[in-house]
């Protein structure tokens, strides 16, 4: 018996296909403990099949069955022994656990964190009786970063490293949501470079993708590109200020790696890493083109030019479109 906890689905679906695969189809059954009771998910587990010796229980919605309200407070108070009666079922179920059947319960609703770290140790107490629990935690971006481009490989095509950064941070390191976009980049792609301009005409409403589109295309003293992404976001009613806050990181981090007198990505990475600065391949790469673009004089110039912008998006002004627009034209001259 098992007690999956945590919201990550990527990792979760592995788990659950490759249990899944170990019996035959016929021997696996889900429950969903919103509708059932998990003294009636024991029945089963207790059921004996005629056709399989092995069988897998797969049941969702774990934290169903804890108490709520008023019995929920109770619950807090007295350390868990409301709600006890379905808690002394699974006990009794696992001093004699019924062979051959494995039961694994599914509790994805809250998180680590914040208010949601609370609920998850009250879902611990209750199934304390299941001796293995897994821990599905996020993904780190350096980790979901390392996923994605395993994920591109095994896809059989190829994809360049800024697309492939702008992909996962535009979906939030959000494992499951790219390997569902890598798949449909995969189709579109055929073998072929997976490229910034691909990525911006496949997820043309996707506005996280069209910041880091615009905070790349500045970075290039692209002034074309840079207006017609301005211009997309415009139009989507884009929050502003969040690409300007990209920007102010890109160039405060180029700004420091020049003054450092570093050369080359990988000694952007090792320095920001050795100084507990987040920093990777990809990134070190953006941080390193930005400052062959821009000399140390200019870079201190579109630092101030980001805070004249930002000022400007917080003062009374008739558009945020002419605010942006102007900095825009400002810091690629």
């Amino acid at each position: 018996m098992v007690l999956f906890l945590g919201q990550e689905a990527y990792e979760r679906r592995r788990i659950k296909e490759a249990l899944l695969a170990t019996v035959a189809p016929d021997a696996v059954a889900q429950h969903d403990l919103s509708e059932l009771s998990l003294a009636e998910v024991l029945d089963d587990a207790r059921s004996l099949s005629l056709f399989a010796s092995e069988r897998v229980i797969w049941v969702v919605n774990a934290e169903a069955v804890l108490p709520r309200g008023k019995a929920a407070a109770e619950d807090d108070e007295d350390g868990g022994g409301s709600g006890a009666g379905d808690a002394t079922v699974l006990r009794e179920y696992m001093k004699n656990p019924t062979p051959g059947v494995v039961l694994a319960f599914e509790a994805s609703r809250f998180d680590f964190e914040g208010d949601d770290k609370r609920r998850q140790e009250r879902i611990r107490k209750f199934y304390s009786a299941i001796p293995d629990v897994v821990e599905l935690r996020r993904f780190t971006s350096q980790e979901a970063r390392a996923e994605a481009q395993s994920l591109v490989q095994r896809a059989g095509f190829r994809m360049d490293s800024e697309a492939l950064e702008l992909l996962v941070e535009a979906l939030g390191a959000d494992i499951a949501r790219i390997a569902v976009e890598i798949e449909k980049l995969a189709l579109f792609a055929s073998g072929r470079m997976v490229g910034m301009d691909e990525m911006a005409a496949l997820l043309p409403d996707a506005g996280p993708t069209n910041i880091f589109a615009l905070v790349n295309a500045l970075a290039r003293r692209d002034r074309g590109r840079s207006l017609e992404i301005l211009d997309t976001l415009t139009r989507e009613g884009e929050y502003l200020p969040l690409a300007l806050s990209f920007l102010s990181t890109q160039f405060r981090l180029a700004l420091a790696a020049r003054e450092a007198g570093l050369k080359s990505g990988s000694q952007i990475m090792s320095h920001f890493s050795n100084t507990g600065t987040p920093m990777w391949g990809s990134r070190a790469d953006q941080i390193h083109q930005t400052m062959t673009k821009f000399n140390q004089a200019q870079l201190s110039r579109a630092i101030q030019l980001i805070f004249e912008a930002d000022r400007g998006l917080r003062d009374a002004r008739p558009d945020d479109r002419i605010v942006m627009e102007r900095f825009v034209v400002e810091l690629t001259a």
